[in-house]
C-alpha cells in the first residue's frame, strides 16, 4: 500500500515516531510537511528526529499561521508523481488545505480520509461550510481524535467509514519517570499556548492562597503573556512564577521530570474546548500527577489516573493541589496510574497500529 499524509502536525519530532511505527508495517509512506508553522507561540520549525522507514518530505506552504486559509502548492504534483493509493489529510474539514489536497487525490483516483478534533457542531459561514459539506460527500475515511468529535461530524452529514483515533501517542521509552523524586518546592507545570480559553489565569488564582512551598512553571507562549505576568504581580506571586518559551519537543521529558504536578485548567468557550489535551499523556507517562479541569476531553483523557476539578472554579484547583501535596500515598498513586493508563492506551505504536488498521479497512 502506498500512502501519501499531508500533515503540518508531523514537523513536531517527538510525533514522527507514530510514522516510524506505520512504515515499519509494510506501507510505502510519505509524509508531506511544510518548512515551519505559526501561530500564537510564534513559529515552529520543522525537527527531523525519526525519519527512518519512510520519506519525510518538505513541501512549500501558502498563507502559513492561517488555520483555514493555508495549504500547499505543490501537493497535486506530489501526488502525481507518487500515485499514492490513500492521501491521509490530517487536517479538519472545513480547511482550504482539506479541500485542496482532496481535489488533488481524485485526480489520481486515490482514496481519501481526513483527520479532526472538532468536538463542537459549529456552523461556518461560507465558504468553509459548503467545503465541509463537500469533503463529507467525497472522502472515504474520517479518524476523528475523540467520540465526541465523531458526533459531531454524524450530525453533519458524514456517513462514511470512521475510526476513533487520537492523532498522536506519546513516546514511553521517551518520556519516563525519575528514579528519584529530588527535594525541591512543590512544582508546578503548564505547558501550552498562552490564550485566555487554556486559563492559565485560574491556576495563578489558585496558587494564591496554596499552603505550600511551591513553584509554577509556565512553558509556552502566546498572546496573554503579559497580562499573566500583571496578574501574577497584582496577586504578589510574581517571584514563585517563571515562564519559559515554548521549547524544541526533544526537550520537554526533561522539562516534565522538573514538575510535582502537570495542570490543565482550560476553560470552554462558545467556539472551543478541550480536544484532546496532549501533555496530559505526556505528563504521565514521565510519572507526573495531572489534574485537569472538566472541559472537553480532559476528563476522558485523565480517567481514574488523575484528578479533575469543575472549570472556572479556582478554590476547587487549590484544593486540589491542596491534596496532592499532602498526601503521599496519593501522589504516589496517582504517579504510577497516569504512567500505567498511557501504556494501555496511548503509545506511539498503539496509535500506528490503529491507523493502519483502518487505512487497510478503507482501501479494501
Amino acid at each position: 500500500m502506498r500512502v501519501l499524509m499531508v500533515s503540518k502536525a508531523c514537523i513536531v519530532g517527538i510525533y514522527q515516531r507514530k510514522l516510524e511505527y506505520m512504515a515499519h508495517s509494510g506501507m510505502e509512506l510519505v509524509v508531506a510537511v511544510p518548512p515551519s508553522w505559526r501561530d500564537e507561540r510564534g513559529e515552529t520549525m520543522l525537527e527531523r528526529v525519526y525519519t527512518q522507514g519512510y520519506d519525510l518530505h518538505v513541501t512549500p506552504i501558502r498563507f502559513n499561521g492561517n488555520f483555514h486559509a493555508h495549504y500547499y502548492p505543490e501537493l497535486p504534483k506530489l501526488i502525481q508523481r507518487f500515485q499514492p493509493d490513500l492521501v491521509h489529510i490530517d487536517e479538519e474539514p472545513y480547511n482550504a488545505a482539506t479541500w485542496h489536497a482532496l481535489y488533488a487525490a481524485q485526480q489520481a483516483r486515490a482514496r481519501t480520509l481526513f483527520f479532526s478534533w472538532q468536538n463542537i457542531a459549529r456552523r461556518y459561514p461560507p465558504p468553509f461550510r459548503w467545503g465541509e459539506a463537500w469533503v463529507c460527500r467525497h472522502v472515504q475515511g474520517a479518524i476523528v481524535g475523540t467520540e465526541s468529535a465523531g458526533e459531531v461530524w454524524r450530525s453533519k452529514g458524514y456517513h462514511g467509514a470512521m475510526a476513533v483515533i487520537p492523532q498522536f501517542g506519546t513516546d514511553e521509552q521517551l518520556f519516563t519517570p525519575s528514579a528519584v523524586r529530588p527535594a525541591r518546592p512543590f512544582t508546578v507545570g503548564f505547558v501550552g499556548r498562552l490564550v485566555p480559553e487554556k486559563g492559565v489565569d485560574q491556576l495563578l488564582t489558585a496558587l494564591h492562597g496554596l499552603q505550600a512551598d511551591w513553584h509554577l512553571e509556565v512553558v509556552g507562549g502566546g498572546t496573554q503573556q503579559a497580562e499573566l505576568l500583571q496578574l501574577a504581580h497584582q496577586l504578589g506571586i510574581s517571584e514563585q512564577v517563571r515562564f519559559t518559551r515554548q521549547l524544541p519537543s526533544l526537550e520537554m521529558p526533561n522539562t516534565y521530570r522538573r514538575f510535582d504536578v502537570l495542570v490543565l485548567p482550560s476553560l470552554t468557550r462558545p467556539n472551543w474546548k478541550e480536544q484532546f489535551g496532549r501533555v496530559l499523556i505526556e505528563a504521565m507517562a514521565s510519572g507526573v500527577p495531572v489534574i485537569g479541569s472538566d472541559s472537553g476531553a480532559i476528563p476522558d483523557v485523565i480517567g481514574e489516573a488523575g484528578l479533575i476539578f469543575p472549570e472556572n472554579q479556582p478554590s476547587a484547583l487549590r484544593d486540589a493541589l491542596q491534596r496532592l501535596h499532602d498526601h503521599s500515598t496519593l501522589y504516589a498513586t496517582l504517579r504510577q496510574a497516569g504512567r500505567a493508563r498511557v501504556l494501555s492506551h496511548f503509545t506511539h505504536a498503539q496509535i500506528a497500529q490503529q491507523t493502519v488498521a483502518f487505512y487497510e479497512q478503507i482501501t479494501g
